[in-house]
């Protein structure tokens, strides 16, 4: 006797806040008549922290800091234990998001050493012959969006042998000057990051230019922490020996899931980095890296 069960919400983008109510349906199909011993959801939201390989068993501190962290954990029944008719059964629930204490819902975030999800999950008990059925569902958290009006900061850079860092033959290095601005490293998480670029002059041939959008996630406690970057996309801007004197615009789309506002917590933090990545002609790569703080407004 085969039955499905299925969670429904009414918001197709499945995004909410802080303080709302999550309204939907739990939906049972099933051929013929079923008996349960009771339908409960159960609302889970957890930080789940992970320590790089080249972390693991440098810090003993550590073990205790990179434990999972409960944000928010309820639980409501949806029926009394009883049947349910043969053919499709929808069940109306109503679960409020609110925490317990002083907790706070940060938002939802896909990463590498840091994951933030929040789920539900049904849950239908039976007898003891038949087996339990269960099923998650995971929906979005938004942060509240900050009151005061973002007032942009524009940076501009030159790109020259004598800026870069990490250089161990400087009077080896071809000559080059590249400038540009970006429009803001204060970003509005929904909003591009803009801005342009131009080569002025270079003695070797390019071969690319790259815009790479970086993670920064930091693990750890007082005892010590656990910085890693990884890469989250790399966008081509221009390709081959482009032309001197030509404005070459950066228009960056942070990705949703796997970009956050920016996040400082006593255990782990969240940040985001952009590089200009210049790859020339021989593979030597030169790059300017910018901070970025992302916020939602």
């Amino acid at each position: 006797m085969s039955i499905t069960l299925d969670i429904r919400l009414k918001r197709a983008n499945k995004v909410y806040h802080e303080g709302e109510v999550l309204a939907g349906v739990v939906v049972l199909a099933s051929k013929e008549a079923v008996q349960h011993q009771g339908i409960s959801l159960t609302m889970e939201g957890l930080v789940n922290l992970q320590l790089s390989s080249k972390s693991v068993g440098v810090f003993e501190a550590f073990y205790n800091s990179v434990k999972p962290i409960q944000l928010i954990n309820s639980n409501i029944e949806v029926a009394k234990a009883g049947k349910i008719p043969g053919g499709k059964t929808e069940i109306p629930f109503e679960f409020p998001l609110t925490t317990k204490g002083n907790k706070v819902l940060y938002e939802t975030y896909h990463g590498v050493f840091v994951n933030i999800q929040y789920v539900l999950r049904c849950d239908m008990r039976r007898s003891l012959l038949a087996k339990d059925l269960s099923r998650t569902f995971e929906f979005m958290v938004h942060c509240q969006p900050q009151k005061a009006k973002l007032v942009p900061t524009p940076v501009d850079f030159t790109i020259t042998p004598e800026t870069l860092q990490n250089v161990q033959e400087r009077s080896l290095l071809p000559r080059f000057l590249i400038r540009g601005h970006l429009n803001a490293t204060n970003c509005v998480i929904t909003e591009p990051l803009t801005g342009e670029l131009m080569v002025e002059n270079s003695q070797v041939p390019i071969k690319s230019i790259e815009l790479q959008l970086v993670r920064v996630e930091t693990c750890g406690c007082a005892e010590g922490y656990a910085r890693d970057a990884t890469e989250i996309q790399n966008i081509q801007i221009a390709e081959g020996d482009i032309c001197h004197g030509l404005s070459i615009p950066i228009y960056m789309v942070f990705p949703r899931l796997f970009t956050c506002p920016t996040l400082e917590t006593t255990n782990f933090k969240v940040e985001v980095e952009v590089n200009i990545v210049i790859v020339l002609h021989d593979d030597h790569l030169i790059t300017e890296n910018f901070p970025l703080k992302l916020c939602r407004v």
